[in-house]
């Protein structure tokens, strides 16, 4: 069983309504779009900071662009 735990978060009014909106016409919940927004936000920050990490390894293994590794991975 996953635990949550809750979150007070302020956001401007506009916004708000937007969100709100996008909720309604997706039929979901508020709490869905902003949990899997959320999730994304995270998962590309996480992969952010790994490929900042492997980049100079690359660089010295000679892939210096992403279409090297795609044609290496090929």
């Amino acid at each position: 069983m996953s635990y949550m735990t809750s979150m007070t978060v302020r956001i401007p009014e506009p916004l708000s309504r937007e969100l709100k909106k996008l909720a309604r016409d997706n039929h979901q919940p508020v709490s869905d779009l902003v949990r899997e927004s959320v999730r994304r936000y995270v998962a590309v920050e996480r992969f952010k900071a790994l490929r900042a990490l492997t980049v100079p390894y690359a660089q010295k293994a000679g892939f210096l662009t992403d279409e090297d590794v795609f044609k290496a991975v090929s």
